[in-house]
């Protein structure tokens, strides 16, 4: 059985016959018993204990389960971004990294001018093309961006708006407030910094973000760095190709204007640029002559006309030395280059030193493209030094050429003179005392027309004998003549005959060649169109004055026909003070005759 008291208020329970619940006799007191809450409590204590240690062991297994994933994470971004040699992957490929290792939503990668003072590239993450066009330009470089270029240190914000530094942001720009910015040091040199905005969940980050983004950067570093190394293996690669196909171009004889549209090629594939151009001076004109282009808006450029001392083209020429400009726009409106050409960072190089010098190779990027380094440079310098020696020495080996035609050509005009033509002059001489002695008449007429073959052939020789001692100049007079029959003919339906006597090239001047190459132009074309002519020849002599006749065998003028073209040759002869006129041919056909009277006669 069980009785119940009353101890302290609390009820308790005794049994009959347990010794420590029996009264202790005078005072009628009861011993208490000892709490039964407090063996609980002693028990559930304990309990507690265990479990605040087992969360807190959960709480760190959680933090380390983290940061090994997080680690893991930045083993994996490590190897992805170490493993690539295009620095463009590259860059891209490490801001992805960081943007997923510290849960950002934005995240950029800004590379640094060799100066040190701007940002010349912007590699974005989570921007939107809509946003970037509605950006319309990217920073350059100020505010908090700025800040950590001229203080290359790591900086995590909780509000960018609250900093000093702030600018504030563009129109259209995507709202940001949180913010984390590690630099990217290669070796000794600040490459570039990394910017982070908005954390998930829109908490701030935290030193351990900046922990794994610094160790990131560091890595970055190092990837960045083999892969400029790789990029400038590749361009020294593709400069010794390109040198190597220019030298053998010029030495083995192709076209000066093939060379150069080679070289401008070659040069902005050394550079990485989106246009080169190569401009040959012409001190005379005090102007650069763009002769090749080679990328965006090349036919633009091609035979355009730059003047030598307002533009940086000429500068470099002056003073022998490569120009290097962050932004060209200025330069180029000064030169007078089109305005729609888009002109951004450029560089100039000078094609030759001192006096060999013959004007220049410029790259050009358009505005906001990469600006050309300081090796870029280098590799352009050795490639256009190589260049100016190769089209020296192809020039020097063209001169040789021309010298020993020029001796052959003498030669053979002396061979001619001295021994062809006094043999047949003699042939011709005998022939005419034979004419004397001879009593029949049809021997007699023979004889003459021997003699009369014979003349004409002292003739033409005599006229090689000038074409071979002429210069030889592609754009002589005589040449030129010779093209204006040959592109008749296609019209003519035949070739004409062409016999050129006396001194063409020294003794007409400019003026009155352009009016000859008129005529035979005119002359020939009237021959086409009305003459209907089977055979047609072109004779050109030279004494005190220059005779033109031009015959064919077709139906003749018609009495009465349009003259149009007969008055133009007549006004050009009447101008230079000489005479046209036409005839019948015997046998058919016309034969026109211009004359003009030569100054030196």
């Amino acid at each position: 059985m069980f009785a119940r008291t009353k101890v302290l208020n609390r009820p308790i329970s005794v049994r009959e016959g347990d010794t420590h619940d029996v009264p202790n006799g005078d005072t009628g007191d009861v011993a208490q018993e000892p709490h039964a809450g407090d063996d609980r409590a002693r028990l559930i204590l304990p309990q507690l204990q265990l479990d605040d240690l087992l969360t807190e062991l959960q709480a760190r297994l959680e933090t380390a389960r983290s940061t090994r994933d997080r680690v893991h994470a930045l083993l994996e971004a490590v190897v992805s971004i170490g493993g690539e040699l295009d620095l463009e992957t590259v860059l891209r490929r490490i801001i992805e990294a960081a943007t997923t290792l510290v849960d950002a939503h934005y995240g950029a990668l800004g590379v640094i001018s060799e100066e040190g003072e701007r940002l010349v590239q912007f590699i974005t993450v989570g921007v939107t093309d809509e946003q970037i066009a509605a950006i319309e330009h990217w920073p350059h470089g100020h505010g908090i961006l700025g800040l950590l270029i001229k203080e290359p240190h790591a900086l995590r914000l909780a509000n960018l708006s609250q900093h000093r530094e702030s600018y504030g942001f563009p129109d259209n720009h995507p709202p940001m407030r949180t913010f984390l910015g590690v630099p990217i040091r290669v070796r000794d040199e600040v490459f570039g910094n990394l910017y982070l905005t908005e954390k998930a969940g829109g908490g701030e980050f935290e030193e351990e973000d900046q922990i794994v983004v610094t160790a990131l950067a560091t890595a970055a570093g190092v990837a960045i760095e083999n892969a400029r190394l790789y990029e400038e293996t590749r361009r020294r690669e593709r400069w010794l190709e390109a040198s190597a196909e220019i030298s053998t171009a010029l030495l083995s004889g192709t076209g000066l204007h093939e060379v150069t549209s080679l070289l401008a090629q070659r040069a902005r594939q050394v550079a990485d640029a989106a246009l080169a151009t190569v401009a040959v001076v012409d001190e005379a004109a005090g102007e650069f002559q763009v002769v090749a282009a080679d990328g965006d808006d090349a036919a633009r450029l091609r035979g355009l006309r730059v003047p030598l001392d307002r533009s940086i083209a000429g500068r470099a020429y002056r003073e022998g030395v490569a120009l290097r400009l962050a932004d060209g726009g200025a330069a180029a409106s000064e030169a007078g280059l089109p305005t729609q050409l888009p002109v951004g960072p450029l560089l100039t190089v000078p094609l030759g030193v001192g006096e060999s010098a013959r004007g220049v190779i410029s790259v050009i990027n358009p505005p906001g493209g990469a600006v050309f380094s300081e090796g870029t440079q280098r590799l352009l310098e050795a490639f256009t030094g190589q260049a100016a020696v190769a089209l020296e020495l192809a020039e020097r080996r063209r001169d040789f050429e021309r010298l020993a035609l020029l001796e052959d050509r003498d030669r053979i005009a002396k061979d001619l003179h001295d021994t062809v033509i006094q043999r047949l002059f003699a042939t011709a001489m005998t022939l005419m005392s034979a004419i004397k002695i001879t009593q029949k008449r049809d021997v007699a007429v023979r004889v003459q027309q021997a003699v009369d073959d014979l003349d004409d052939t002292i003739r033409q020789i005599r006229s090689s004998i000038f074409a071979l001692q002429a210069p030889a100049e592609e754009e002589s007079l005589r040449s030129r003549v010779h093209a204006v029959v040959d592109a008749a003919s296609e019209n003519l339906g035949f070739a004409p005959s062409v016999r050129l006597d006396g001194l063409l090239d020294t003794g007409v001047d400019e003026h009155v060649g352009e009016h000859v190459l008129a005529v035979v132009r005119e002359a020939l074309s009237n021959v086409a169109r009305h003459a209907g002519a089977s055979e047609a020849s072109v004779v050109i002599d030279v004494g005190d004055e220059l005779k033109l006749r031009v015959e064919d065998d077709g139906v003749g003028i018609p009495k009465g026909g349009r003259r149009s073209g007969l008055r133009n040759l007549r006004e050009r002869a009447e101008g230079l003070g000489g005479s046209f006129t036409t005839r019948a041919r015997s046998g058919g056909g016309t034969v026109l005759l211009w004359r003009v009277p030569l100054k030196d006669a």
